[in-house]
């Protein structure tokens, strides 16, 4: 008769998972904002919407950290990139004029390393202490065979919310109005295959390739209740030429100068070190600019202000003008 199989024998360490959850919970506790009923533990988490809403509205989003990845594990380093999976969401959510209520994390592995998935759900815990959203739950998957030894994949899911007649749809948006841009920390969480393809062609990069993703969340919020924001834009895969015109009305193209800001030494050593055409670094990096406002021309000057007094580097980068195709963003 063969010996008896356990769910450790197979693969999974059951004690471990539960372990891991002790250990975060301190962690997440620290974000919980006053409307959440029920965090981590149980098998959905409680959130109300914030009694100042009349008409709310939610908004929610998803993304990973993609390839990124890839350098966290060649070089041992997990305490960032959770901030990179927060901060791609919450920086998604916030385009719609929407305040991040909660975030939820997706850590998959094949072998569950408690130490490793610690850091990450750290930094996430970090991401939504900037994005001022509640860690509420997760789910923590050990799945033998699925994945290379010492690697995991991340997902992340964000819930916000906004007054409905407070909506930042880009409706309003028209000639004459200025384009600011809020500059990024890096590559943020974009074009990481081809990073890793130049890093491999010409050597280990003289800058931090893992800095994670600027969150730009609450100076933006705190903006909104000053003045009147047109549209955001998260620029993301895709680069100013592809995320830009996803906020325009029909009827208009943003023109952007390229030298109104100085672009960061990161993106001239990609360039230069992976021979990459300049169409292509706007198609796939941000390029120094992480996120776009659109404002009147009459409140450039008085926004730029107030998010540099928040902490923001910014730029008047372009300008609305009309266009009788669809909406696009060209780079002069």
């Amino acid at each position: 008769m063969s010996e008896p199989l356990s769910y450790r024998d197979a693969g999974v360490d059951i004690d471990e998972g539960d372990a891991l959850v002790e250990t975060i919970k301190p962690f997440a506790r620290r974000t919980l904002r006053p409307e959440v009923l029920a965090g981590i533990g149980g098998f959905g988490a409680l959130c109300e919407i914030p009694a100042r809403y009349r008409h709310p509205v939610l908004v929610s989003g998803t993304d990973g950290v993609g390839t990124k990845l890839k350098l966290a594990f060649e070089l041992a380093r997990h305490d960032t990139v959770g901030i990179d999976l927060v901060a791609m969401s919450v920086n998604d959510v916030l385009v719609q004029g929407a305040e991040p209520l909660f975030f939820l994390d997706y850590f998959a592995c094949g072998k569950l390393d408690r130490r490793v998935a610690v850091e990450v759900v750290k930094g996430i815990a970090r991401g939504c202490e900037l994005g001022g959203c509640s860690l509420i739950g997760g789910e923590t998957a050990e799945m033998p065979g699925m994945y290379p030894q010492g690697e995991y994949d991340l997902a992340g899911f964000c819930v916000g919310v906004v007054e409905k007649e407070r909506i930042i749809d880009g409706r309003s948006i028209e000639n004459g109005d200025a384009i600011l841009g809020l500059t990024s920390s890096g590559p943020h969480s974009n074009g990481y295959s081809l990073i890793r393809r130049i890093v491999q062609r010409a050597g280990p990069a003289p800058f931090d390739l893992l800095e994670p993703t600027r969150i730009y969340v609450k100076p933006i919020l705190q903006l909104i209740e000053s003045l009147p924001v047109k549209g955001l834009a998260h620029i993301t895969g895709g680069g100013l030429v592809g995320n830009v015109p996803r906020v325009l009305p029909s009827g208009t193209k943003a023109v952007i100068e390229k030298l109104a800001w100085p672009r960061p030494p990161v993106f001239q050593w990609l360039q230069q070190a992976g021979n990459v055409a300049e169409d292509e670094m706007w198609r796939v990096f941000n390029c120094g600019i992480g996120m776009v406002l659109v404002v009147a021309a009459a409140n450039a000057k008085a926004a730029a202000e107030q998010l540099r007094k928040a902490g923001e580097t910014v730029y008047e980068i372009g300008v609305v003008e009309r266009s009788a195709g669809e909406p696009a963003a060209l780079i002069v």
